[in-house]
């Protein structure tokens, strides 16, 4: 019987011990997974990770410190010193005012067309008409001055020739002699001057040479003229009409 009884306890108390001894490895496993899994770092979401980072280089980009503890201003201020001007008011540098030439700005019109004077004359009369260009071509002005015998083209039609050579001038200087009371082209030109600019007052310039008064053309008879009958013949007086008249213009 006190066999039996030992067997029996023996029995009792071996079947707890193995089972305590199956179940400590298992709780050990568990509670080797539940503390790597407290310890293993917690991995933010791939989309704020890269908005993190987005924004970051954004910040780099525009010379801002990504933390928020520091202070940008101080940054991004000294930076912009040290590279462009700042204004205080917060709008961009403006360029320096250029300066103007007053003398350049009150003949800028005088170039925009080819010649300042245009010079009508007779055939008769063309060595007058040549020593009058030389006489204006060669002062300090130096106009720029039309003559139909050097300048016009070669193989042009005489009216488009003429037409062209008003209207590409500033003023018209009418070298009125017999001769030119004679030629029909000369008295085309005129009209022609007159139909263009009729209030334009002072860009054409009648040159009386060889006429009295009673022969003037009562087409320019509301038109004061340059009497050639002088030392000079009038050359010195149709020279500061043309520059009078260029200085007009704006």
């Amino acid at each position: 019987m006190v066999g039996l009884e030992a067997c029996a306890m023996a029995s009792s108390s071996s079947v707890p011990a193995s089972s305590t001894q199956s179940k400590k490895p298992r709780d050990k496993i568990a509670d080797w997974f539940r503390q790597a899994l407290l310890k293993k770092p917690k991995k933010m979401p791939i989309s704020q990770e890269s908005h993190l980072s987005d924004g970051s280089q954004t910040a780099t980009q525009d010379g801002l410190s990504p933390s928020s503890g520091s202070s940008p201003r101080s940054h991004s201020s000294s930076q912009s010193q040290s590279s462009t001007p700042s204004c205080s008011s917060g709008m961009p540098p403006t360029s320096p005012p250029t300066h103007v030439d007053s003398s350049s700005s009150s003949s800028s019109g005088r170039w925009s067309k080819d010649y300042d004077v245009c010079v009508c004359h007779s055939e008769e009369d063309l060595e007058v008409a040549q020593e009058l260009v030389s006489y204006l071509e060669g002062s300090k002005a130096s106009l720029r001055c039309f003559l139909q015998f050097r300048d016009a083209a070669p193989g042009g039609a005489i009216v488009s020739e003429l037409c062209q050579a008003l209207s590409g001038s500033h003023c018209r200087v009418l070298l009125i002699t017999p001769g030119f009371l004679r030629d029909p082209w000369c008295k085309y030109q005129m009209l022609q001057a007159l139909t263009e600019a009729p209030g334009s007052e002072g860009c054409t310039i009648p040159l009386l040479s060889g006429l009295t008064r009673a022969a003037y053309p009562p087409e320019l008879r509301f038109m004061y003229y340059v009497d050639g009958r002088g030392q000079d013949g009038g050359f010195y007086q149709v020279k500061e009409a043309v520059i009078h008249y260029l200085e007009t213009l704006s």
